[in-house]
């Protein structure tokens, strides 16, 4: 798997073997924008061209186009990992969400 970035959207590619071309799709929003090629120069110009319509599509029909994330994060840990997680920030001298932002904008770095 491979991300593009362009406007501030990102995009998952990959290659689709049985149709022989790459395959993207915006990622982080609701809405379902796609794009292909069979090359790379035609796959990133395919990418840049989804993001420019999906803004002027919007723009058309009054629509705000979906911003990649709102920074509001909700999910469910085990309650040792909470508890874990608690500490760990505390002994930071942080509360939990400037601890759990600092570690998970580690993590995500090191993956993107």
């Amino acid at each position: 798997m491979s991300v593009m970035t362009y406007k501030g959207y990102h995009a998952r590619v990959e290659f689709e073997p049985n149709d022989g071309v790459f395959a993207g799709r915006l990622a982080g929003i609701n809405d379902i924008i796609t794009f292909e090629s069979d090359n790379v120069k035609g796959l990133q110009e395919a990418f840049h061209e989804a993001v420019d319509d999906y803004l002027e599509t919007c723009q058309k029909i009054g629509k705000d186009p979906q911003k990649p994330y709102s920074g509001k994060m909700m999910f469910r840990v085990a309650p040792e990992i909470h508890a874990r997680a608690a500490l760990a920030a505390e002994l930071a001298g942080t509360s939990l969400n400037q601890w759990a932002e600092k570690v998970l904008d580690e993590a995500a770095k090191a993956t993107v």
